[in-house]
């Protein structure tokens, strides 16, 4: 691929975003298996920067640990670097933007817009069942911490999710049902629509030659009624 902000050819990105447990990361990974994405996490991304050792790194370590908020440009470069060092030119973008300072520096830096975000809708419920249910042994510890999370997703990452609703780009998925039923709908999602027609077409020709075979196993049926009829009258 050129370079990220390369006017001729810009790369496809879908922001995946869905609260803690919603099974952003298996889905993730099922979407890079079936259609050739570049999975790339910004919390992994920064966190490899900080062990790297790099001043970067020790920047971004210095600042978590002050409790600032690392800003956007930093991630961005993080994500514009990866997209780079890919190869490819599709890519998944999980858990970023996280707030819509995020979303709005994104597009100001790369000049890029997502083709759309996947959002995987789970119930806070279901959220928090799958996490403790990861957990075992620490549940006490670890409830509190994730409603905190779960409200930190409802307060920042929601607004993001409705802005790219109003623009219609946003893939909504019931993030609910089991890890297959949830994938069945995600490449529904992601096949191409050329795809989708000709398996719409292939369809139809089998429902065509199902039919064509079922008409002729009547008239044969109907003959030989016929035949039997006739020996029956000459009888």
């Amino acid at each position: 691929m050129g370079t990220v902000g390369d006017a001729e050819k810009k790369p496809t990105v879908v922001f995946v975003l869905g609260g803690p447990g919603s099974g952003k990361g298996t889905q993730c990974a099922n979407i890079v298996k079936h259609f050739g994405y570049t999975h790339l996490s910004a919390g992994d991304l920064l966190r490899a920067e900080m062990k790297s050792g790099s001043e970067n790194g020790t920047m971004i370590q210095d600042m978590i640990k002050e409790g600032k908020i690392v800003p956007s440009e930093v991630t961005i470069k993080l994500l514009q670097k990866a997209m780079q060092d890919s190869g490819n030119d599709k890519f998944l973008i999980d858990g970023f933007p996280r707030n819509e300072e995020n979303r709005a520096a994104f597009e100001a830096v790369t000049k890029i817009e997502p083709a759309f975000v996947l959002f995987f809708d789970c119930s806070e419920e279901e959220m928090e069942k799958r996490i403790l249910s990861r957990n075992q042994g620490r549940e006490d510890d670890n409830i509190e911490t994730i409603r905190k999370r779960f409200k930190v997703f409802l307060e920042s990452s929601l607004p993001v999710v409705k802005y790219y609703e109003s623009k219609g780009k946003v893939q909504k998925v019931d993030a609910t049902k089991s890890v297959d039923e949830v994938f069945e709908v995600v490449k529904v999602i992601f096949t191409p629509k050329d795809e989708k027609k000709e398996d719409l077409l292939c369809k139809f020709e089998y429902q065509k030659d199902h039919l064509n075979a079922t008409k002729l196993a009547v008239i044969a049926l109907f003959r030989t009624l016929q035949a039997c009829l006739s020996r029956t009258n000459t009888d």
